[in-house]
């Protein structure tokens, strides 16, 4: 190994005494310090917050590209040559298609052939990589990222950061920030008929309910709900108001009572059981359509298009698809989108709702003599003021224009979404600006995150704000013998909480089987699994207070 290879240690006032790090996947404390004789090559010197990454000298980093088929990579666009021209960075896309992203990154990165850099991982979804040592843990290089670590301290937000901190104490992604949560997640009804009937936006499922069967009897021949998704985006929205967890949100099936201090199994508990009999009884009342959680998302979309239902969950993205769908059928049906309503649990949302995709480096990364302005430019681009703007707006007079008013515009000639629509170019498809993978989702500041969503998903936001969070559900950091035995129980438990939902809700299982339902979970593992997390979130809790000793 040279002497290349170590990274040096150091003690600030912030955080623990670091240890030696070594590069081939090695660990330390954080703080570690970079040596820039060795690692500094085409780095700025005293680069800080909101300072725009200029390289000293050429550079060219390699990044695991998923390539979108709505705006396939194309190798001219102008945002990949700014960065080289104006930063100095060329950038040597490794393509992975969108269909099979997941897969080619697991591959590469089990293989020891990752690129430097790897955009659009979900945070959870580094952990099969963590103990092979193939990922940096980023949390020791926090000192050479200001910008990343200026909006954990300015958006409070280093509470929900400690909570991707595995059992060694590190994190090893870095996940896209929001200064505000991002509500995208709902349930589209058609607009004309809530109107005909004289009903608003229902404030709560009950009322919800009361309207859906307005629709029942007032259009015989029409089933008011039809869902997609099998109902897992239902689930997954539906699931704080009634202080649970489903669907997509489902995860490991712990859930942590914050008054009774101690973890539920997410799918045993009477407030999942609630839920269910809340769906439960919109089949049988005829609201809802029991095949919602088994056809495809064309037969739900549909439905919804030829008004044989008024109501499916939605998110901003496929607003339009619906749109066009309904011109297709030739209908001239109105639609719009409905904040969540209220549950037994409140007006709430759950915490923790200001981290979304992010990205990871591969700890070979820290071999490079300019592994320092890797980290100055990915703190750049994905997390300065500038750089978000850069990546969303695309250049100031070749993509859009700044009014008097201090407002961003797209210039006529460039349009995305219901901006300008028929323009000759779109910021994505032709620059390969607003584009995932160089802006975690577009995660950032609010108006910067707003400015380029229709009127209807900012209303949405503003009728989402006053709802309270629920507390933050905490770390439990298991160890890779721990999650080995841990994954075998999820398994099996998942499983079979997943068939028993879909019985319960259309009435192929009767809620009086509930106590042996859940003595089949018991069978499955379940207190083994809660001994397990309690276990593992004490000594979380514990390497956090050592972390902010």
């Amino acid at each position: 190994m040279t002497e290349r290879m170590h990274l040096h240690s150091a003690v600030t006032a912030t955080v623990l005494a670091a240890l030696l790090l070594s590069a081939c996947g090695g660990s330390a404390e954080e703080g570690a310090e970079l040596n820039e004789d060795d690692y500094g090559y085409g780095a700025m010197e005293n680069f800080e917050a909101g300072d725009t990454f200029v390289a000293t000298e050429p550079l060219s980093f390699s990044l695991l590209y998923r390539d979108h088929p709505n705006y396939p990579l194309q190798e001219d666009w102008l945002i990949l040559q700014h960065l080289e021209e104006e930063h100095g960075v060329s950038l040597d896309p490794v393509v992975a298609p969108l269909s099979d992203y997941e897969d080619r990154r697991g591959v590469l990165i089990g293989s020891g052939q990752a690129p430097d850099f790897m955009p659009v991982i979900w945070p959870g979804h580094e952990d099969p990589f963590i103990a092979g040592g193939s990922l940096l843990p980023v949390s020791d290089y926090l000192d050479y990222m200001p910008n990343f670590t200026d909006k954990l301290d300015t958006w409070d937000l280093w509470e929900e950061f400690d909570n991707l901190r595995k059992e060694d104490g590190k994190a090893y992604i870095l996940p896209g920030l929001r200064e505000d949560p991002y509500h995208q997640w709902t349930i589209a009804i058609r607009a004309d008929i809530w109107q005909e009937q004289g009903l608003e936006d229902p404030e709560t499922w009950d009322e919800f309910r009361e309207q859906l069967e307005v629709i029942r009897d007032e259009y015989p021949d029409m089933i008011p709900w039809s869902d997609r998704w099998q109902m897992n985006a239902t689930l997954n929205l539906v699931g704080p108001s009634f202080n649970t967890a489903g669907g997509w949100g489902y995860g490991n099936g712990l859930r942590y009572d914050h008054d009774a201090e101690e973890f539920i199994y997410i799918g045993a508990s009477d407030e999942y059981r609630e839920m269910l009999e809340y769906f439960a009884s919109l089949v049988e009342a005829d609201l809802l359509d029991p095949e919602s959680l088994t056809q495809d998302d064309e037969v739900a979309t549909q439905k919804f298009a030829s008004g044989q239902s008024a109501a499916i969950s939605t998110n901003e993205e496929e607003m339009q698809g619906y749109w066009e769908a309904i011109g297709e059928a030739g209908s001239d049906a109105e639609v719009r989108m409905i904040p969540v309503p209220a549950g037994p649990a409140g007006n709430v949302v759950e915490g923790g709702g200001r981290f979304d995709v992010g990205l990871v480096i591969s700890s070979a990364a820290a071999d490079r003599e300019d592994f320092l302005a890797l980290l100055q430019f990915i703190d750049w681009l994905y997390y300065s003021d500038s750089g978000l703007e850069f990546a969303i707006w695309g250049v100031e007079s070749e993509t859009y224009e700044v009014g008097a008013d201090g407002e961003r515009q797209l210039l006529e000639h460039v349009g995305i979404k219901d901006f300008n629509p028929g323009a000759e170019t779109h910021l994505s498809v032709d620059y390969g600006f607003y584009n995932g993978v160089f802006t975690h989702n577009f995660g950032s500041d609010t108006e910067l995150f707003l400015s380029l969503m229709s009127e209807e998903v900012v209303e949405l936001q503003e009728q989402m704000a006053d709802k309270e969070e629920l507390p933050l559900q905490p770390n439990v950091p298991f160890t890779e013998l721990e999650l080995e035995q841990v994954s075998l129980w999820q398994t099996a438990l998942t499983d079979y909480v997943n068939q028993a939902t879909a019985q319960f809700i259309i009435g192929q299982r009767s809620f009086d089987d509930w106590d042996s339902y859940v003595a089949e979970l018991e069978s499955r593992g379940m207190n083994e699994l809660l001994d397990a997390a309690e276990e593992a979130h004490q000594r979380g809790q514990e390497m956090l207070e050592e972390l902010e000793e």
